[in-house]
């Protein structure tokens, strides 16, 4: 799923593309897509973009007369731009954009359709769709340790919360735990203060480096190769490949349609945590530290 440094690049390549320019249609191309009709279709046509803006994982375009878009790409959504007189993506795309400068088309690949496009009218219906969760980047030391205590959860399930933690999902949040040398399953009300300071320090590290990162790998282009899984990444998607720091193989926790990855040495004291389905299975023969495994 974009996070917060796709999202970011995404607004910041969108800017000189469509700021200030009139959207002369919508094109809808699978009815799934489109969840909120007012306005409708017909009538955002020809209404020029004077802002771009995230909410959390959301990206909102504003339009005039207090008019927003609001697209959600979740899983397998993205965002492609086309010159004009380009020929847009296929069946994969779900709606299409067209400005004078281009067409921006949103598509999602496989079967499942959760990406969203909602069409909202004024501002207090456009904060429906904040999810209260913190900026990180806005915010200091002692707000960070607030929302984060506010609740009792793991250190994983705080961070991607968009109640708590705005911007931040399974990807993003595995690479700040990493570099905080904090374990995913640490409750958020027992941390120390020096390892709140050292989560927040490592949480606005990994969203600016990142950040930085995608934007040069951009440059003057647009993105279109938007994954979860980057070249770089010190933990997240490298199961059982070697930890950047010490060396020992990268470890998970499967749940659901997602994974928590870790490193055992750098994270858990060499503890192993206990994947369910698979500690279920070997009962007493799962490993308990990293030692067993290498």
């Amino acid at each position: 799923m974009p996070e917060l440094p796709d999202i970011t690049v995404y607004l910041e390549c969108l800017a000189p593309r469509v700021l200030g320019q009139p959207l002369e249609r919508l094109v809808i191309r699978n009815p799934f897509v489109l969840r909120s009709v007012s306005p409708s279709p017909a009538e955002v046509a020809g209404a020029r973009v004077i802002g771009l803006r995230r909410f959390g994982k959301r990206i909102v375009i504003a339009l005039e007369g207090e008019r927003f878009i609001v697209i959600h790409l979740m899983i397998a959504g993205r965002l492609r731009w086309n010159a004009p007189g380009a020929k847009p993506p296929g069946k994969l795309a779900l709606a299409l954009f067209i400005f004078p400068t281009g067409t921006l088309a949103l598509s999602e690949a496989g079967t499942k359709r959760r990406a969203s496009l909602h069409l909202v009218a004024g501002e207090e219906g456009l904060q429906a769709f904040r999810r209260g969760g913190l900026e990180v980047l806005e915010a200091d030391q002692t707000e960070f340790a607030e929302r984060l205590r506010s609740e009792n959860h793991t250190l994983k399930r705080a961070l991607t919360d968009p109640r708590l933690f705005s911007g931040i999902g399974n990807a993003y949040s595995d690479e700040i735990l990493h570099r905080a040398r904090l374990s995913p399953l640490a409750l958020s009300r027992k941390l120390d203060d020096a390892s709140v300071a050292r989560l927040f320090e490592a949480t606005r590290a990994t969203l600016l480096d990142w950040t930085a990162r995608l934007r040069a790998e951009v440059g003057s282009g647009f993105p279109d190769k938007v994954t979860a899984f980057r070249e770089g990444m010190a933990v997240h998607g490298r199961y059982r490949e070697p930890c950047p720091v010490c060396g020992a193989p990268v470890q998970r926790i499967r749940y659901a349609d997602n994974e928590t990855n870790y490193c055992a040495r750098c994270q858990t004291g060499g503890r192993l945590l206990a994947d369910r389905a698979m500690s279920r299975l070997l009962h007493e023969d799962w490993p308990r530290s990293i030692d067993e495994v290498e």
